[in-house]
Formats: structure tokens, sequence, C-alpha cells
């Protein structure tokens, strides 16, 4: 049996753990002290309810970031030094450069291993394919519902309440949003990554009245030729700014991980 630690445990975690693969089991959950009770009525002692990875004495199989791009900057170079093996879903985290460059020092310090896991978006084979022949641009257009947006950034460029039809909000590059939207652009830094980095990849951010779906469309060219991909995902019933995709990536994390 394969143990995981789960970093977080709201909406997405709480899909992830609903969908655990046989062979794969939490082994503990860093979360808020608030949440510990519940943790305990949940699972007994099966697993142990931790405020940080460093509580941990022993190894775990992987572990699994799945509650924002704070926890990333707050554990994550810790996680590498150890020598454990990191899935990150808030891939937002790594727009800080400096977070970027300490995360791979500590991976090469401690012998961890870091994922980027694809989240919400598709196509990101295809996208490094075409990285080896040179890319030349790379273009990321978000389109969700003004509840998705709630509580975010977006709340000081539109007017979330009164918006009656679709409309660009944000215009910048991929760091800036995922700075600027830390719980919304997570895809815009995983395709950057993927392609031709924080700073070229163009993103567009918009608010759509008439939608209950998040579409991602991503639009790339370069000398291998044209492609476009569009995908209109779900999110979680229990959080709208989350992609129900995104809690699947995480959950294909862990059945890949049952299967070595």
């Amino acid at each position: 049996m394969k143990k995981i630690m789960l970093i977080g445990y709201g909406a997405m975690a709480q899909a992830v753990l609903e969908r655990l693969p046989e062979g794969v089991a939490p082994g503990w959950i860093v979360a808020r002290e608030s949440h510990h009770a519940a943790i305990q009525a949940r699972f007994g002692d099966g697993v142990a309810a931790l405020l940080s990875p460093q509580e941990c004495k022993e190894k775990p199989d992987l572990v699994l970031e799945c509650a924002s791009q704070q926890a990333v900057e707050q554990y994550g170079v810790e996680i590498l030094k150890r020598g454990w093996s990191l899935a990150v879903v808030s891939v937002g985290a790594l727009a800080n450069a400096g977070l970027e460059l300490a995360l791979k020092q500590a991976k090469k310090q401690g012998g961890g291993k870091l994922v980027l896991l694809s989240g919400a978006v598709a196509g990101l084979d295809g996208l490094a394919a075409a990285r080896e022949g040179g890319l030349e641009k790379v273009t990321y257009q978000a389109r969700k519902s003004p509840a998705s947006w709630r509580g975010s950034y977006a709340e000081r460029l539109v007017d979330l309440d009164n918006v009656v039809q679709e409309q660009i909000f944000f215009e910048g590059s991929a760091r800036e949003a995922a700075r600027l939207f830390p719980a919304n652009a997570n895809v815009a830094a995983t395709i950057a990554l993927g392609g031709v980095g924080m700073d070229d990849t163009r993103v567009q951010l918009m608010v759509d009245p008439a939608t209950r779906r998040n579409t991602h469309r991503l639009h790339v060219c370069g000398l291998f030729g044209e492609f476009k991909l569009e995908l209109n995902g779900l999110p979680l019933s229990t959080n709208p700014k989350t992609s129900t995709l995104a809690a699947l990536s995480a959950v294909r994390a862990c059945r890949l991980l049952a299967e070595e």
C-alpha cells in the first residue's frame, strides 16, 4: 500500500480523497488545526493530522499539494530537501522566480522529485512537443462565470454582480495572471512552464454570466505549425473556483503512484 501526504483539506482535497485509487491511502493530512477533529473523526488513527509536513517522521511515497500557492511557498523547499516527491496543483506559485529557483536547488540538494500536475488543462504533451521545434506564440484564455471569480482580484476590475455579457477584464503575461489570481490562474502558469515561459505567454481572463463551465482556450503557433484547443470543464460543486479536472489530475498522480 502506497501512503501519501495530502496538503490541504478543502474542496479539492476532499474530491481527491473520495477518488483515491486502490493501492493508495492517505497517511498524513496537513491542514489548519480547525480541520483536525474532522480528519480524526473520519480516519481515526490511520491518518495523522499535521500542522506542517515537518511533523512527519516517516517518508511518504508522495506529497500531494491541494491547498494553495501559499502552501507551495511555505512547504515546498523543505519537502524537496528531505528527498520526498512533491506533486503540485498550485503551479502558479512558480510565477515567483525566486521560489522556482529555490525549489530547483532544493530538489538538487535533497534528491526529491517535483511534479507539476496538468491541472485543469489538456494538451500539454502537444505543447511540449511543439517547444522542441520552436514556439513562436502561446496565448491562453480563461472564461468563467461570475461566481468563479468572486473573492479574487477580478472584483476590482469588473462589477461581477451586474455583468450582462462576456467580457475580458485582464490581459497580460502568465506571471502577472498567476500572481494576481492565485486561486484562478494556475493553468496559465502550467501552460507557461510547458511552453514559452511566464513572461512571454499571453493571458486573457474573461467573465461570462451565461456560462456555468470553465472554458480554457489555448492557441499555439510555431515552426511546427499551429494548434488550437478548447476545454469546457465543470467546477467542483463545493467550490466554483476549483476545476473538477484539476482534482482529477491529482487523482491521476495517485494512480501512477499505485502502478509503480
